[in-house]
């Protein structure tokens, strides 16, 4: 079969250890028929660390050479389509899709969380986007649900990020066991006042423990402050471990008995590599992964003011919690992969 282009857009080369991990799961997944060009906000970056072709995802007449030159468009994976925080995001990715359909490419939408859609506009946006999709996958039972609803085929599968390929950690091995992974990000229900309760019960949970504390940041904008704020206040052994390599990122929690962590994707990376898991939930996302996963954890609303009490609830689960099971793990794995099936599947369509 001849060589096809494909345009792969998502919130890639923009620094978040989550949608980099998407990108390299979508790369790890693509049929060898298909040739990538990643829409970027770093293309250098992109281009060094995937050894792909790549564009300025802000320069149209970049982006638009690039579709001229594709057969294929594909969302990348994530929560693209929603209106939350603004509708700028969902016309961004709806524009881009609903101008690849108009130039004629086939489009794929890939592990999509649809939604939340408050506005009229961007819900019928994201409809018309999706109902001219040759192939279509999402990653939450809301997701599958709300496409029903629109008589929208898609299928549903775990995150892909589950069958991501981890590497190792160079000097990993070399820190002071046993380790914890903490994973902390900024956000307005992150309020100073909960900061200050988690830190506290860090600082006791590490002196009950002699645990060496690794500090995660998956974006750098939006966690680097923090960890560097918490680890000062730390009494035992601390790193900050900035990893860029989504891969290295997700085999850090080979290393770690036990993980803390508010990201999405923290969360899953550390599941899938057997690790106890705690969550602390800013968005409906992490609660339904929590829900369905029975990870132990607390909505940030609902965090108790008592730092004991939150390291009573983690020392509990060091001692005696119990990671996903290896039967678990493959069948999260598996399921995952379906996501490749629906790339293969759409490209048959070609």
């Amino acid at each position: 079969m001849n060589k096809l282009r494909a345009v792969l857009c998502g919130y890639y080369g923009m620094g978040n250890g989550g949608d980099e991990a998407l990108l390299a799961s979508l790369l790890q997944m693509l049929p060898p028929q298909i040739e990538p060009i990643v829409l970027s906000g770093n293309p250098q970056q992109t281009r060094d660390r995937y050894k792909v072709t790549s564009c300025d995802r802000k320069s149209l007449t970049s982006v638009v050479q690039a579709l001229r030159q594709s057969d294929i468009f594909i969302w990348g994976g994530g929560s693209l389509m929603q209106d939350a925080t603004s509708p700028y995001s969902a016309f961004y990715y709806g524009g881009l899709m609903k101008l690849a359909q108009v130039m004629g490419l086939k489009t794929i939408a890939w592990a999509q969380g649809i939604g939340p859609l408050n506005r009229s506009v961007t819900c019928w946006l994201t409809q018309q986007a999706l109902k001219n999709c040759v192939g279509v996958s999402v990653r939450d039972r809301g997701s599958a649900a709300l496409l029903h609803q629109w008589r929208i085929p898609s299928v549903l599968a775990p995150d892909p990020v589950w069958a991501m390929e981890s590497e190792a950690v160079p000097g990993l091995w070399d820190l002071p066991a046993p380790r914890v992974a903490v994973n902390l990000r900024s956000h307005p229900l992150l309020t100073p006042d909960r900061l200050t309760v988690l830190t506290r019960a860090l600082i006791d949970f590490q002196k009950a423990t002699q645990t060496c504390l690794l500090l995660l940041p998956f974006q750098a904008s939006q966690d680097l402050a923090i960890a560097q704020t918490i680890q000062p206040q730390l009494p035992g052994f601390s790193k900050i471990l900035m990893l860029e390599n989504p891969q290295e990122l997700k085999g850090v929690f080979r290393g770690v008995e036990m993980a803390i962590a508010m990201r999405f994707h923290g969360l899953i990376m550390a599941a899938a590599e057997g690790c106890r898991c705690f969550a602390l939930s800013y968005d409906p996302k992490v609660t339904h992964l929590m829900d369905e996963l029975e990870i132990p954890g607390w909505e940030l609303t609902d965090l108790p003011p008592d730092s004991h009490q939150i390291s009573q609830t983690w020392l509990e689960l060091y001692a005696n919690g119990e990671a996903l099971s290896t039967d678990q793990i493959h069948s999260l794995v598996d399921r995952a992969l379906m996501h490749q099936d629906v790339l293969r599947t759409a490209l048959r369509k070609l």
